[in-house]
């Protein structure tokens, strides 16, 4: 078993199917729901999809990303994308990121759900050590939703990329080390059981 294998992974919430372009319908409706995107977010428009699909297919294919289609429990269709990233398997470490929702699959539970099957898949599969989350310094929500799923904040890259309008990214860098997955399984359990 390699971190770039995308077994489908699936829970009430949620199912990870591994990418693939037949998801590309579905993803250009769920971008295309978005409101217009923040400058701090990269979320691919409709006409962008087919190669970011082909960009995260091919770094598969050279063992460096593994890719999935979030798919929503009503209807079975592909509601966004998410990843393992920065793969380091002699390390045991890799990456939860490049992940986008579409509107109707925010605040759904479908996020919890999704990082609670990649997380069990990282640390109880894969044997990982540390899992890391990054976002940009500005979004607050992103940096809000990582803290919620029980993340600690290591530290901030100053000046960490440079993006495509020239701008600096100061990268926010999150983790989740093998120690603390026990606590973090229970609250992600608990945000994603069945009301009653």
């Amino acid at each position: 078993m390699t971190f770039a294998e995308t077994p489908t992974l699936s829970h009430p919430l949620v199912t990870l199917e591994p990418l693939s372009q037949r998801h590309h319908d579905d993803l250009c409706e769920a971008a295309g729901a978005l409101p217009e995107t923040a400058w701090y977010t990269t979320v691919p428009g409709p006409d962008q999809m087919a190669k970011e699909i082909e960009r995260r297919l091919s770094l598969q294919f050279e063992g460096t990303m593994a890719p999935w289609a979030v798919i929503g429990p009503a209807d079975g269709r592909a509601v966004g994308m998410t990843t393992y990233m920065n793969l380091d398997e002699r390390n045991r470490r890799l990456e939860i990121g490049s992940t986008w929702l579409g509107r109707r699959a925010q605040g759904t539970g479908i996020n919890p759900a999704a990082k609670l099957l990649l997380l069990t898949r990282a640390f109880d599969e894969l044997g990982c050590i540390a899992v890391e989350f990054r976002t940009h310094w500005h979004n607050h929500q992103s940096r809000a939703a990582i803290a919620r799923l029980g993340a600690k904040q290591d530290g901030v890259l100053r000046n960490h990329q440079i993006w495509t309008d020239g701008t600096l990214r100061d990268t926010v860098v999150f983790s989740i080390l093998d120690s603390e997955w026990p606590a973090v399984r229970l609250g992600l359990e608990a945000r994603t059981a069945p009301r009653r």
